[in-house]
């Protein structure tokens, strides 16, 4: 039965996608036809198919002697979902604005040539601008005052990074800059905050990322989650051996003492659907702890915040939103989380959602940015930092 309910919803989704498509491509065939009336509409229709479902076409799982057109299939499939949504959402406008000038009884017959061309230049100016947002990154600073002490006035640095979604189309190029910005900042604790993996790991590791990605430099440390992302992939252990491998500790609801800090790390709330133990409640994670330090958690996913105000968390670092990556997206995120991105003060939590250093599908943001957090976490206290370097261990697994 649940088998059945899978393959109804799938085919109710392509069902969706083909009519959404078929809206879009003969929107794109009237302007085309008028412009060159020799080209074939067969010729064009079985192109638009092609580039329209190609981000599908890059998913199947194809033989590795044609992995590398699947890899360009889904590259471009990428960039086209950027377009499908711009769109779905100029075209009806258009259509709106035709049927309007009808009724003035303005003459339309320039309209289809005049209308596509304004479209296609609004399009590219927002594919330009939206990847200029998706690769310039900006550093957001926090500054967060905590009333707990570990023995120092100086306060304690933090960089933070989600949503890296690593794989064909956010690579080396983009990574190496993330490593440089964040070892720029001298930060005491680096952290990682879900989904580093865009799905399969497998450009991961032909790209050799790790050797990127092992260059983050924290006096204290690199730690990071799992995102939905790492679990829609399938390969968990071998990404956290990876990890484990180059210095990197994944926390798998798991807590690590750092520097008189204790570093909390969820599994993604994904793991509860799709793990048989599902993952541990927050309470169950700091019980034993001393709440008279800080505790900082993340968790990929910003949800449950009463649950970790109430258990003495003051610190909590998600992404997963990607603040809708494209408008108006944003205005749907939201409504769905309590805090979509940025900040937020829920009684002694401090709440930071992160818009994600990457991107998922096309490599376009409008209304969010490519971003790092530097957290400056304030304590009490009067020490200043001691040279020797500071032991972690687990506490809690």
């Amino acid at each position: 039965m649940k088998t059945l309910r899978m393959l109804a919803s799938g085919f109710a989704m392509l069902l969706i996608l083909g009519l959404v498509n078929f809206y879009i491509g003969y929107h794109g065939w009237l302007p085309i036809h008028e412009w060159f009336s020799g080209v074939s509409s067969a010729v064009f229709w079985t192109l638009f198919m092609l580039i329209a479902f190609a981000y599908v076409i890059g998913m199947i799982p194809w033989p590795k002697s044609v992995k590398p057109i699947a890899r360009f299939f889904k590259v471009i499939g990428s960039y086209y979902l950027a377009c499908m949504e711009f769109a779905i959402i100029m075209l009806p406008l258009a259509d709106l604005l035709y049927v309007i000038l009808g009724w003035s009884g303005i003459n339309r017959t320039y309209y289809i040539a005049e209308a596509g061309g304004t479209i296609l230049i609004l399009l590219a100016v927002f594919l330009v601008w939206g990847s200029i947002n998706a690769w310039s990154t900006v550093i957001r600073t926090h500054s967060i005052p905590i009333d707990k002490s570990i023995g120092t006035s100086t306060p304690l640095t933090i960089a933070v990074a989600s949503d890296l979604h690593l794989g064909n189309i956010v690579g080396n190029r983009h990574l190496k800059k993330m490593v440089a910005q964040m070892n720029a900042m001298q930060p005491d604790v680096i952290l990682l905050a879900g989904d580093v993996l865009d799905d399969s790991i497998e450009p991961f590791i032909r790209n050799s990322m790790s050797e990127q990605i092992k260059q983050l430099k924290a006096r204290y440390g690199v730690y990071a989650v799992l995102g939905n992302h790492e679990y829609y992939g399938g390969s968990i252990k071998e990404y956290t051996d990876l990890m484990s491998s180059i210095g990197i500790k994944v926390l798998q609801d798991e807590v690590e003492e750092v520097a008189g800090t204790y570093i909390v790390g969820r599994k993604d709330k994904t793991a509860e659907t799709m793990e048989a133990g599902g993952r541990q409640s927050v309470s169950t994670l700091l019980e034993g702890l001393d709440l008279t330090r800080p505790v900082i958690m993340m968790d990929h996913q910003p949800t449950g915040f009463d649950v970790a105000a109430q258990a003495g968390v003051d610190v909590l670092l998600s992404g997963h939103t990607h603040r809708g990556q494209i408008a108006p997206n944003h205005w749907i995120t939201k409504r769905l989380f309590e805090l979509d991105w940025g900040y937020l003060r829920k009684d002694n939590l401090h709440v930071v959602v992160s818009s994600g250093y990457g991107t998922w599908g096309p490599p376009i943001r409008l209304a969010s940015r490519s971003e790092i957090i530097k957290l400056e976490v304030m304590l009490e206290g009067s020490k200043k930092y001691s040279e020797e370097p500071v032991s972690t261990k687990t506490v809690l697994i």
